[in-house]
Formats: C-alpha cells, structure tokens, sequence
C-alpha cells in the first residue's frame, strides 16, 4: 500500500478538485477501477477538470515524486496527504497555479520555493530546459496492461451466479485460465476464472463495470489480483479475531470478512479519517458485519490488552513506495535512498510491533513496492529479531515470481509485477508462529485450494437477492 496514511491534509470529505483528485490517484493506485470510471463515478460535480487534473499528475508521476522526494515535503508536513500533495505540487510547479486547495495548499505553500528549486535542478541534472522535456521518450518500454481482475463477493452471492449473470450480459466464459498467455490476450466479452484465487474473475483490460448492478449492490468488488493475495494467503477460519493493521480503503478487510463468513471480528485500524468513512460505506455496501472500525495509529495499540487476547491473524499491508502501481516505473533519484531508508525504518516498527500479539499465529506482511529494502530486507531484519519465534514460510509453490535477497527463505515470499504475473507489483511474506517440537526450518503453509474450495468458501443468498442486482436484465 502506498504511501497514504498521514492524514487527509485537506479537511472535510467533499474536498473539492484537488481533494477529489487525490481520491482518484488513491483508487487507481488499489485498482479499484479506470481512470474514466473513477472520475466519472466520483461526487465532484465537473469531471472535465478533474480528469485532464488527474491524467497530467500521472503523467508527471516520476518527475512530481522525485521533486516532492527531494524537497522533503512530505517529512515536514506529516499531516499532508500523498496524493493530495502530488495533485497540489502538479498545479504549482508544472499546471495552471494554484486554484483553492484548503490547508493542503498553505502547507504547499509553505515549500513553495524549495520545490521549484528541486525542479529547476533536476532540469539541470537532465540537461533540459522545458518541463516536457523531463518525460521519459515516446520510445520507452511500456509495462503489459493488467486485466480487470473482479472479486465475487461471496458475502452477498455465490461464483456461479456471478458467471451466469455474465452469461447473460453476452459475456463469453473462458472457464479457469490455463496460461499467462491466456489471459494476455483476453480480449473483447470473454472472461476467465483465475487459476489461484477461486472466486476471482478475469476480464480484459479497461472492460466498464463501474455501472454494473452486481458493482453497485456490492456483488461484485473490482480488486487487483496482487492485492487479493493478501487476505487469501492469511486464509483465516470462521470464528477468528484478526487485525488489519492498515485497512483503508477496506477491500483487503472485506475480502477478510467474506473468507471468514462474516463470523469472528476484524479490528480495523487507519490514521485517515476521511478514509475510514469512506471504508464504513464500502463495507456496509459489501455485507461486511464483523469489523470493527478505528482511526487509531496501530502503533499506540497495546498488544496485551485483553480486547486483542484472541488475535491469531494480522494483515499488515503498512505504507510504502507505490513503486508498484500498475503504469509507473520505480522511480530513480538522489532523494531515493534516504526516502527508502525512512519508510523501511516505520516498515520494521509495524512489523515489529504486531509480532508482539501473544496469541498471533498468523502473520502476512504486503507492499505495493518493488524495492526490496522494503520487502526481503524489512521481513528478513525483524526475523532475525524474532527468530526463535516466528518463520517464513513458503506459499503458493506454483507462483513463479518469487521473493529475491541475500537470503534462502526470501525465496519463500512471493513478488508480482505486470510484466511477470499480469497484476500490480506487489509483495507477499506469510510468517507463522514456531511451535515447541517443529524440527522443519521453513513449512507450507496450509491454503485453501481452488478446485476444492470455489463453492465451499462462498455464501450462498437465496435467489431473490440475486434478483435484486439482475433487475436491468
């Protein structure tokens, strides 16, 4: 997960243009649908700006993060929100000037003549004079477009009838795809069945389902596979208590929620108030029942409270680099070690800090980063603090992406990355609590299989509710 939980930054939800721009960015960033359809779907009332607003900003993706990197804005103003300082610094520096903007723009403001002096000198590091200069060349090697990978929300309907319904829509059904290559050159009304996650369906790139019933009734949840790996490697049982350590904007939680049946609790937890509202919605919209919400710092948790006696499942997806985004090139500047250097640092402190839950069992740590200061290194620096404890262990042995580092577990982790598994770049670690007795330095950890398992792990809900959301059949 991307850098994304200092705050809002902005004040109240309803945070005009810039506000709403940064929503957008967030969405793209958890593949929660195109950049038209989150536009287009937003509440602010003019899309024709805050769509050209949204698509320069990510034009200028790499060259906004190396500026607001090396002007270190983002480590004074820890109250800023990152997108919404990257949509803030795209209008100042390089769009129309500043128009509005709340107390997002009097803390930009504020750095206003150290950000042009870090773009003035990365023109001259790049030898160029104008501010299109500094794009990477038309020639550039594009990253593979990712599928529109759809969720079953098996909360509200069962795999099956989502198909079906599909069926009905004139979509053609692939059944489970068999290859990369597949599902490379999906296109037009097919789909498939994901071959890892059993209630994951694959269609082609950019395919419109922000209107769809089963969208808007929450039978559906448009989700990145890389970003479903997270709940479904953590796999909890109906019954348990899990911590969700950083949850906004909620589609990991539900996921949880679904795999667990509703039945247990998740605790919640974000610093983003704003967001918290947001993830309140989508979880009613989901049928989620069993969370419980908190705009609390995980950190200040205090893991002998008896209220969390019974956590035996973290999912910790902390903040990070975004270098995985779909789209967006790892970004390469002087700044870049000592912003990696800082988010390792809060990256160990979490990690750290949720292994010290005395009934945890289960632990999955994820990031939207390609770096693996962020990854191998954060998990493998903890491990050896905790070793005696915890382990890595291996999951999904068929994955080919595997995790890299200096050493052997980090095999045991699992990557992802558009060009290599048609998702997001992502990164996986499952460590589990070691038990008196166990002789084996690594295990598999046991996970539900997708044969076995597509109609097992759904709910079923009678037929009329399934009416409800064909009603434009």
């Amino acid at each position: 997960m991307a850098e994304r939980r200092r705050g809002s930054g902005g004040g109240r939800s309803g945070l005009g243009l810039y506000g709403a721009a940064a929503s957008v960015l967030a969405g793209l960033e958890n593949g929660e649908g195109s950049l038209k359809n989150l536009v287009y779907g937003s509440s602010f009332q003019n899309p024709r700006p805050l769509y050209a607003l949204v698509s320069e900003t990510l034009r200028y993706s790499d060259v906004l993060d190396s500026v607001l990197g090396a002007a270190g804005l983002l480590r004074v103003e820890k109250k800023l929100q990152p997108h919404l300082a990257k949509v803030l610094a795209y209008d100042l520096l390089l769009g129309k000037g500043l128009r509005g903007g709340g107390r997002g723009k009097a803390l930009v403001l504020k750095h206003r003549a150290r950000l042009q002096a870090e773009l003035a000198r990365l023109k001259v590091q790049k030898k160029v004079s104008r501010n299109e200069d500094l794009l990477p060349s038309a020639g550039a090697e594009q990253a593979p477009q990712v599928p529109r990978y759809v969720r079953v929300n098996t909360l509200k309907t069962h795999l099956d009838d989502v198909v079906d319904y599909f069926k009905r829509q004139q979509y053609s059904y692939q059944g489970k795809a068999g290859s990369k290559e597949e599902v490379s050159t999906l296109s037009g009304k097919k789909f498939f069945r994901d071959p890892h996650i059993p209630e994951l369906l694959i269609f082609p790139p950019q395919t419109d389902f922000h209107d769809n019933q089963l969208y808007t009734a929450g039978h559906i949840i448009l989700q990145d596979k890389a970003s479903c790996l997270s709940a479904f490697l953590l796999n909890p049982p109906p019954g348990s208590h899990v911590i969700d350590a950083c949850a906004a904007p909620g589609n990991k939680t539900s996921h949880l929620a679904a795999i667990m049946k509703n039945k247990g609790q998740i605790f919640a937890f974000d610093l983003d108030a704003n967001r918290l509202t947001t993830m309140s919605t989508m979880l009613v919209r989901a049928g989620a029942t069993c969370c419980q919400l908190a705009h609390q710092d995980f950190l200040t948790t205090d893991p002998g409270d008896p209220k969390y006696s019974q956590v035996r499942y973290i999912l910790l997806d902390p903040s990070c680099s975004g270098s995985g985004m779909a789209g967006q090139l790892p970004l390469e500047n002087a700044s870049l070690p000592e912003r990696l250097q800082a988010l390792a640092g809060f990256q160990k402190k979490m990690l750290a800090h949720a292994l010290r839950f005395p009934a945890l069992q289960r632990l999955v740590y994820s990031t939207c980063s390609v770096y693996q200061k962020e990854n191998e290194d954060v998990v493998w620096d903890v491990l050896q603090q905790r070793e005696k404890d915890f382990r890595l262990v291996e999951v999904l042995p068929s994955w080919s992406h595997r995790g890299s580092g200096t050493f052997a577990e980090a095999k045991f982790c699992l990557r992802a990355s558009p060009k290599e598994t048609l998702t997001n770049g992502f990164f996986v670690a499952v460590l589990e609590r070691q038990h008196g007795g166990a002789s084996e330095g690594s295990s598999t950890a046991v996970l539900p299989e997708t044969e076995n398992t597509a109609k097992e792990d759904s709910c079923p809900v009678p037929q009329k509710r399934m009416k409800q959301a064909r009603g434009a059949l």
